[in-house]
């Protein structure tokens, strides 16, 4: 016998392109005894009992299984029941933003408040001449303080030759 047609209609099933009555034939086909090998794979897809259907009271049966007592969900159980609905305001929202900035905000100034222990070093004249050698890879003549430092620039002219009045 040629099972082209049931073969089919397996793979429209599949692709969910079956409508109800194809879908009634191939239950029809499968509760039958004589099916070929290859199709007694999907004999348990089409055999299973009539599909169990909610009925009127499920919403009644759910609400007695959530509720705290058995004799409370009986004398509770109206179906006006009022759900409220709370509101979320905008600060509320941008509130975990607001908590990450500041934590942001708390770890650079602390950050920035150790540094200075460790550039501390760098008044010592040893330690800041060392340092000048390491970017340099130069000798450094003499060591240099950091607070020598001016922000105003030296005119070299002016240091080593000294000016002298004229008359």
């Amino acid at each position: 016998m040629d099972y082209k047609y049931i073969e089919q209609l397996l793979e429209r099933y599949f692709n969910a392109e079956t409508s109800l009555e194809e879908e009634q034939i191939l239950r029809t086909f499968f509760s039958q005894e004589n099916i070929p090998a290859e199709l007694l794979q999907w004999r348990a897809l089409f055999t299973t009992e009539a599909e169990e259907t909610l009925g009127d009271d499920f919403d009644a049966r759910m609400m007695a299984m959530i509720a705290e007592t058995p004799a409370e969900s009986s004398s509770t159980a109206d179906d006006n029941t009022v759900v409220k609905a709370r509101v979320i305001t905008l600060k509320q929202r941008l509130m975990p933003l607001f908590k990450a900035a500041a934590v942001v905000a708390i770890i650079l100034t602390l950050g920035g408040a150790l540094q200075a222990p460790f550039d501390s070093s760098w008044n010592a004249a040893d330690g800041y001449a060392d340092h000048q050698q390491q970017l340099d890879s130069v000798a450094a003549v003499s060591p240099v303080q950091a607070e020598n430092v001016s922000e105003t620039p030296a005119d070299s002219a002016k240091a080593l030759i000294p000016i002298q009045p004229t008359n």
